[in-house]
This record gives C-alpha cells, sequence and structure tokens, in this order.
C-alpha cells in the first residue's frame, strides 16, 4: 500500500520562506516521478513542480519557476519543495502525487496515480 505523507505547510508572510516535504512509503522514488500540485478554493488542481529519474530531471509550473525548486532523496525516499519569495497567490492546499508518469502528462493530475491528503500553506500578513 502506497502512502504519501506531506508536511511542512503553515502561515507565512509575503516574501517569506517554507519548505515542503512528502514522505513516500510503498512507492520506490528513484523507479517513478513525484510532483507537487496545489489547489486554491474555488479553483482548479494545478501543477507545481515534479521531478524523477532519481531526481535527473525536474519541471517547474512558469508561475514559480526561480522562486520554488523541487529536490528528492531517494535513500529517505522523500521529495521536497522549497519555496522562497512567497505571495499571496501562493496561498493553496499543496498536494503531493507519485506515479509513472509520461512525459506528456508529467504536468497533468491524470498522470499520477498516488495521492497525499494535501498541506495548507497560507501567504498572508
Amino acid at each position: 500500500q502506497v502512502q504519501l505523507v506531506e508536511s511542512g505547510g503553515g502561515l507565512v508572510e509575503p516574501g517569506g520562506s517554507l519548505r515542503l516535504s512528502c514522505a513516500a512509503s510503498g512507492f520506490t522514488f528513484s523507479g517513478g516521478g513525484m510532483a507537487w500540485f496545489r489547489q486554491a478554493t474555488g479553483k482548479e488542481r494545478e501543477f507545481v513542480a515534479a521531478i524523477r529519474r532519481s531526481s535527473t530531471e525536474t519541471y517547474s509550473a512558469d508561475s514559480v519557476k526561480g522562486r520554488f525548486a523541487i529536490s528528492g532523496n531517494s535513500a529517505k525516499n522523500t521529495v521536497y519543495l522549497q519555496m522562497n519569495s512567497l505571495k499571496s497567490d501562493d496561498t493553496a492546499v499543496y498536494f503531493c502525487a507519485a506515479g509513472y508518469p509520461i512525459s506528456s502528462s508529467l504536468r497533468s493530475p491524470g498522470g499520477y496515480r498516488y495521492w497525499g491528503q494535501g498541506t495548507q500553506v497560507t501567504v498572508s500578513s
């Protein structure tokens, strides 16, 4: 049974930083891909960043490039999302996802089979 457990969310002021973690069990990170998606209230779930092939490939949404960075630790089977220069528009529930996405589905929720429960990130002064 695959389990993804996110942590690290919270309340932060604009311009601040947070690091999210996603620990996977029952899924081998080095053999597939993992990603972060987010969903703001009243909006659809959107792609944030993805990593696969033992951290050799990373992808980010244009809206977070230069501010967010995804990384992975194969030994710990954990993926991280370092979020810097946070804005109010980044407020959302952030979900960790895992699976075996093909290139064309890397940025789509449908490309991932397993999901975490989500962690709230609120950017507000």
